[in-house]
C-alpha cells in the first residue's frame, strides 16, 4: 500500500516517502489494519496535509496521536466527525476560547474551519490501533512528521508553531525561533487544564500571525445542527 501525498506537500515530503524507514512503517501500518482496526481510514491519513496546503500553512498546532475510537478521528489533530461528541481536550480549547475571546461554544468538534485558513492540525502519529492510544508510537511516524514540521520552518514565509504539553515541546529543536514564533503552554486535556485554562493562547497566536503579515485566523466553529 503506498500513500500519495498531496500535491503541494510533494516538493517538500516527495523523498521522505521513498525511504526506508517509510517503506517499514506502511507495511507495519498494512499488517495491523489486516489484524485489528485501525484509525483514521487509509484515505485520512493525509488528511491534515490535504486540508491545509504547504504554502498556506500560518500555524501548525502538534497533536500526539489519533483519536482511537470509533467514528472520532478524521485526520486532523484534536478535531473529530460531524456529530461525533467532542472529546475533553477540545471542550477544554472551546472553554478557553468562550472565556478568552467570547466565542460561542459549538454543537460540534469538526475542526475543518481552521484548516481551511491555514492551521495545520498534525499528530506526531498519524495511525492508531482502536482503543489503544499510543499503539503506533515508535514505528516511524514521528520521523515523518518531524520531516512535515522541518519543511514548515524552512520556509522564507514564518509560520507560528503550537506546542501544547511536554510530548510537542520536545519539537522546538526543529524550529528556528528567530524566523518563526513558537507558542508553548500547557496541554488542554483534563490533566493540565488548570494551566491551560486563562493562558490566552489563541490571542497569542493572533498576534503573532497578523505580526508575521498575515490574517488572523478566525476561531468560530460554526454549529452544524439544523
Amino acid at each position: 500500500m503506498s500513500y500519495t501525498l498531496p500535491d503541494s506537500w510533494l516538493p517538500v515530503l516527495g523523498e521522505e516517502v521513498s525511504k526506508p524507514y517509510f517503506k517499514e512503517l506502511t507495511e507495519f501500518v498494512e499488517q495491523e489494519r489486516e489484524e485489528h482496526k485501525v484509525f483514521p481510514p487509509r484515505d485520512e491519513v493525509f488528511a491534515a496535509l490535504e486540508a491545509t496546503p504547504y504554502d498556506q500553512v500560518k500555524v501548525l498546532l502538534l497533536g500526539q496521536d489519533p483519536y482511537h475510537g470509533e467514528g472520532q478521528g478524521h485526520g486532523l489533530c484534536f478535531s473529530v466527525r460531524p456529530g461525533v461528541k467532542t472529546p475533553p481536550s477540545l471542550r477544554n480549547m472551546y472553554k478557553e476560547l468562550n472565556d478568552e475571546l467570547g466565542l460561542p461554544v459549538p454543537d460540534n468538534g469538526y475542526l475543518m474551519p481552521w484548516a481551511q485558513q491555514g492551521v495545520l492540525l498534525l499528530n506526531a502519529v498519524l495511525t492508531v490501533r482502536e482503543s489503544e492510544p499510543n499503539s503506533h508510537k515508535g514505528k516511524g511516524w514521528e520521523k515523518f512528521t518531524d520531516a512535515v514540521i522541518k519543511a514548515v520552518a524552512d520556509r522564507s514565509d514564518p509560520a507560528v508553531f503550537v506546542l501544547w504539553g511536554n510530548y510537542a515541546k520536545k519539537k522546538l529543536r526543529l524550529i528556528d525561533t528567530e524566523r518563526h514564533t513558537v507558542v508553548q503552554g500547557a496541554h488542554p486535556s483534563p490533566l493540565s487544564a488548570r494551566l491551560f485554562l486563562g493562558s490566552r493562547p489563541f490571542t497569542r497566536i493572533n498576534e503573532a500571525v497578523a505580526a508575521q503579515g498575515h490574517d488572523p485566523i478566525d476561531w468560530r466553529v460554526p454549529d452544524l445542527a439544523v
